[in-house]
């Protein structure tokens, strides 16, 4: 599907959680996500990456019933309804079982194979797609960063290998807000363009975060043109995919920069 290299795609973020951080209970019903997701794809994203358990700084641990219980009335509803490539965004194997078994497309892990250890089994049994992201559960780096990074995927990248996770299904996240300080963040923003040297495509996820508010000092909604400098930063430096909330800005600013870039 993906011809990496030659234009930038997106993901659009569908979350059906009470408690995101930018858009938490909006899209809990089936049909407002159904609708939000063709909204979605309409405006051009390629992905849709379904979320039901907050992943933001402080939020609170769900089990793998309740996850289930918000995510498979919304799944159901959107695979009867579009055909358009699906992520689940989740970092339990016993979810992305099930969720598998709706022909979703790839798992989006923001643990990178590394927390379930079933994860990658399951993955490779279904012959998915795999996003790996870089996490932590603490902010210190002993080393460089971007080499604190790059161990961390190369370990999660033997992990999916040895699973017989195909090498052409692995995407790797620098998890942008994940274990990193503000600084931090800066930092890998910079030099994102380092972790090509690694071999696979690049997801970059920075919409409304608050790396952006902090430079801006606005509120998640209001992060639009700060989400849209970071993703032409990003493509700049080889990104792939970006993961966002508000597709059609940031396609627009894409389009420049791929015509300019990927030529």
């Amino acid at each position: 599907m993906f011809k990496f290299g030659k234009k930038t795609y997106i993901m659009g973020i569908l979350n059906v959680t009470p408690d995101s951080f930018s858009d938490g209970g909006e899209f809990i019903d089936k049909d407002k996500a159904l609708n939000h997701a063709k909204s979605m794809i309409k405006e051009g994203a390629d992905i849709i990456d379904i979320g039901a358990e907050s992943t933001r700084p402080g939020s609170l641990e769900i089990s793998e019933d309740e996850e289930l219980k918000r995510l498979i009335p919304v799944l159901d509803n959107i695979c009867n309804n579009i055909d358009s490539f699906i992520s689940i965004d989740t970092y339990k194997s016993g979810v992305a079982k099930k969720v598998l078994e709706y022909k979703v497309d790839m798992i989006n892990d923001v643990w990178g194979l590394q927390r379930d250890k079933e994860m990658a089994n399951v993955i490779a049994h279904y012959g998915a797609y795999v996003c790996i992201m870089h996490n932590q559960s603490h902010t210190n780096y002993p080393k460089d960063i971007i080499q604190s990074i790059k161990e961390f995927f190369q370990n999660s990248i033997k992990i999916a290998q040895r699973a017989g996770i195909k090498d052409e299904k692995i995407i790797l996240d620098p998890g942008i807000g994940f274990g990193k300080t503000y600084e931090q963040n800066i930092e890998v923003m910079r030099r994102i363009s380092e972790l090509k040297q690694i071999g696979y495509p690049i997801l970059l996820g920075t919409s409304r975060k608050s790396m952006i508010g902090k430079i801006l000092d606005l509120p998640p909604k209001e992060r639009v043109e700060g989400t849209i400098a970071t993703t032409v930063m990003g493509i700049m430096q080889g990104v792939d995919i970006v993961r966002v909330h508000d597709i059609k800005e940031n396609l627009r600013a894409i389009k420049v920069v791929d015509e300019i870039y990927r030529k």
